[in-house]
This record gives structure tokens, C-alpha cells and sequence, in this order.
């Protein structure tokens, strides 16, 4: 029987349950900015399925701010506030 790939992997976990990237980062084995690449694949190829990917962008954790540009990245600082407290992406499949 063939491994599932990591692209595979991180759908079947996000099937099952919310998670951000360093989260899956950990349970997959492989690092953060791997999981935002292939997370963004996902993304593209789930457009034409019965399924889609939900983000929860990420938030300041001190203004509040969650409306940054690209949701499925890891911003370094608020735009806002310039506090780099900031709360990762929450990822999530769900049923169309």
C-alpha cells in the first residue's frame, strides 16, 4: 500500500478537525513554510470538489486587526498596530 503524500495527509487532517500550520507543522513532520505551500495547493485543487478550505485569517493579538491582504500567509507584524503578537491562520475543510 502506498504512504498518502503530504498534501494528501494535510487534507485528510483538516477533514478531521481545525488546525493552524505549526500544528499541522508538528503532527505531519515537516516545517511551517512547507505546510503554507502545500496548504495553498490544496486550496486550488478543492475549488472544483464537493469540499472547500475555510481560513480563519490570522489576528493582532493586541488591536484586533484581522484583515490582512493574504490570509494563507504568515504575517510578520500588524499593519495596524506594528505588534508582531500575532495569531496564525486557523485551516479547516469543510463540505460544500
Amino acid at each position: 500500500m502506498e504512504e498518502a503524500t503530504t498534501r494528501q495527509r494535510i487534507v485528510d487532517a483538516l477533514r478531521e478537525a481545525p488546525a493552524t500550520p505549526r500544528e499541522l507543522s508538528k503532527r505531519l513532520g515537516v516545517p511551517t513554510d512547507v505546510v503554507y505551500d502545500h496548504v495553498r495547493h490544496v486550496a486550488k485543487s478543492l475549488d472544483n470538489a464537493d469540499e472547500q478550505l475555510l481560513v480563519a485569517p490570522p489576528t493582532c493579538k493586541d488591536c484586533g486587526f484581522s484583515g490582512f491582504d493574504d490570509p494563507l500567509a504568515a504575517p510578520s507584524r500588524c499593519p495596524e498596530c506594528k505588534c508582531e503578537r500575532l495569531t496564525e491562520p486557523e485551516l479547516v475543510i469543510e463540505s460544500a
